[in-house]
């Protein structure tokens, strides 16, 4: 599993959430979220438009 530094690390770098969901091997998209402590529906909209 990927560690908290690196998901947070990644996730800024690429704004990828859906491959961070991916990574860290998480079911719903709204978990990944919450771990990494981002605004919701930001988050949800980077997901939209992310290409994994």
């Amino acid at each position: 599993m990927l560690k908290d530094a690196a998901a947070a690390m990644i996730y800024k770098a690429t704004g990828n959430l859906r491959a961070i969901r991916i990574l860290l091997g998480h079911t719903k998209i709204e978990n990944t979220v919450r771990y990494l402590g981002v605004d919701i529906e930001d988050a949800l909209e980077l997901a939209e438009h992310a290409e994994i």
